[in-house]
């Protein structure tokens, strides 16, 4: 080889290399894939392309909603922008409308409270399709009865164990008849910790003595779920919702609202809340990957993570302010049909006011903010 010869090919190789260089998995990527683009020169506006439904929701499309506080809003957003949103389970008729809330009607498809842990709704799923035996525990206080999988849906308790078991079953055939005519289920999941009966294994809905029943800690303990039984109970009620209709999906969310406190003695409740919402997180990202009929909406990264710098949260830093719920039902509809134009702008005044009233009604249909109640105030110095 000659000099000139070695001198080309080493000008072919630099531009072989270069072009390289320019050919990778990256250069075809959209400006979605790249935080700059992507995250930075987007917030606190929409995030353009966040969601895109794997499936075709429809002012049409019948929807349920199931889940943790934060759910609440989902349901009604969605009947306010002219959807279908689904209530199987009624308030009886001639009941005031505020009276109907405080006895649990209309905040979720069904009346079961907020559903903090999946395996809370797979309970409820066993029982509605006969795949077990009703559990009997019932938690008596006064000479009132409460439930626990839901033991604030009735003020001050049902009259008697018959009434408590007769209202489940009106909620089991609620289930069962709203599910197998809806084409959408909607559960935001909440929390990775539970209480549970040791002897039975039945997983509460709070904390016996939090709200209702009395702590027994040789019969009461702690559950703090790992990501393998937090997919397991997932897929569990996926199984159970096509038991009664097959063609039924599921479109998973995450809360973003922190614990209100971890009952895990060695973490801190920043850790406790990390853990939880990773571990739920991780679970909706992998069954949405690997389930043609699971998808993924991100209310938690919209409102959780740190581009919005927690604008989104209250004084509190826990409690989701009336725009953070806007902006998140923002991204929602504007994925649905590509942002059709009957949908109403969510930022206009009316929408926030419907929300802030919401807002204003979640101590009572919150159970988890009853624990920060259960704080006792520090002792006061000697003066």
């Amino acid at each position: 080889m000659t000099l000139a010869d070695g001198a080309f090919f080493s000008r072919q190789v630099r531009a072989h290399s270069a072009l390289n260089q320019h050919m990778n998995p990256y250069t075809s990527l959209s400006s979605k894939a790249f935080w700059r683009t992507g995250v930075a020169d987007t917030a606190p506006d929409v995030f353009a392309d966040l969601w895109t439904p794997k499936f075709s929701i429809t002012p049409t499309t019948p929807i349920l909603t199931v889940g943790s506080c934060f759910a609440q809003h989902l349901g009604r957003a969605l009947r306010d922008a002219g959807y279908r949103w689904e209530i199987p389970e009624t308030a009886p008729y001639g009941l005031p409308e505020s009276a109907a809330a405080t006895f649990h009607y209309g905040y979720f498809s069904f009346r079961i409270g907020n559903v903090y842990t999946p395996v809370v709704l797979e309970t409820w799923l066993n029982w509605a399709t006969g795949q077990k035996t009703m559990d009997r525990e019932i938690w008596e206080v006064d000479g009132a009865f409460y439930d626990p999988l839901r033991p604030q849906v009735e003020p001050g308790g049902f009259e008697t164990a018959d009434e408590l078991f007769a209202a489940r079953d009106e909620t089991l055939a609620a289930m069962r008849r709203g599910i197998a005519d809806s084409d959408i289920f909607v559960l935001t999941l909440g929390l990775t910790e539970a209480w549970q009966n040791s002897a039975t294994g039945l997983t509460y809905a709070t904390c016996p003595g939090t709200i209702a029943g009395s702590f027994d800690p040789e019969l009461h303990v702690f559950r703090n779920f790992s990501f393998e039984e937090i997919r397991a109970q997932v897929l569990g009620i996926r199984t159970l919702l096509q038991s009664l209709n097959p063609d039924i999906k599921m479109i998973l969310t995450v809360s973003p609202v922190p614990l209100t406190a971890t009952a895990a003695s060695d973490q801190h409740v920043l850790t406790a809340t990390g853990y939880s919402k990773s571990v739920l997180r991780a679970v909706a990202g992998e069954l949405c990957a690997n389930h043609a009929d699971v998808d993924y909406f991100p209310s938690y990264e919209i409102v959780a993570l740190h581009p919005l710098k927690g604008a989104l949260f209250e004084s509190n830093l826990r409690s989701v302010r009336p725009a953070g719920v806007v902006h998140v039902m923002k991204h929602f509809f504007a994925a649905l049909d590509g942002g059709r134009s009957a949908v109403p702008d969510q930022s206009s005044p009316d929408m926030q006011a419907a929300v802030e009233q919401e807002l204003e009604a979640l101590d009572i249909v919150c159970e988890d903010e009853q624990l920060e109640k259960l704080q006792e105030p520090p002792d006061e110095p000697n003066t």
